[in-house]
């Protein structure tokens, strides 16, 4: 059975952060859900930080309406960086709800740029995990062991530093949710 992972959009998300693990992960193999955190079918067309207008799925209510914002529902959570993307993102409760949740169960959480230091270390997630991020945002965050590294793996908890390791950030959870070489056989075929 595939693997399901939903990518939450919030306005002005840092475009190669999102598209690169949408397009990765879907070579794989992995179903992809990609839903705006904006209500009403308007929400749908998401702002990007550099004003490049994504198509969503579905919005984060519809997926409320129809019982899917649990750990249930998914294996993995895609938290795009990007500002005031990330900000964005840390400001709804339904998101913060649904990543705590999705932790807890242990199922992936993934985050990049400034969203392992605006969304995931707010919520506690970061706490005694290693961890990286866009350079410079690590310093608001206490409790927790940065890395100058592309990707960072601690357990259930995969984060990235930038647009520019996107593709390293979207292997690894393809990595993490099926196996190296599915990882690799991607990596490969998109000359990464």
């Amino acid at each position: 059975m595939s693997k399901k992972v939903l990518v939450l959009l919030a306005k002005g998300f840092e475009e190669v952060e999102a598209i690169t693990p949408i397009d990765y992960l879907r070579r794989a193999g992995i179903e992809v859900t990609v839903a705006s955190i904006a209500s009403g079918d308007a929400g749908l067309q998401v702002p990007g930080a550099h004003g490049l207008l994504t198509l969503a799925d579905t919005s984060l209510q519809e997926l409320a309406k129809a019982g899917q914002v649990s750990a249930a529902s998914w294996d993995g959570v895609l938290l795009p960086g990007g500002m005031p993307g990330a900000s964005n993102l840390a400001a709804s409760e339904t998101v913060n709800r649904l990543v705590k949740d999705m932790a807890a169960a242990g199922n992936l959480v993934a985050a990049i740029c400034a969203s392992p230091a605006v969304v995931l270390f707010p919520l506690g997630l970061l706490q005694g995990r290693r961890f990286t991020c866009f350079p410079g945002m690590e310093t608001g965050v206490s409790g927790a062991q940065w890395s100058e590294d592309k990707v960072v793996v601690d357990g259930n908890i995969i984060t990235s530093r930038g647009a520019g390791t996107a593709g390293a950030w979207a292997t690894e959870i393809i990595a993490y949710l099926t196996e190296p070489s599915t990882a690799q056989k991607i990596a490969s075929t998109v000359l990464l």
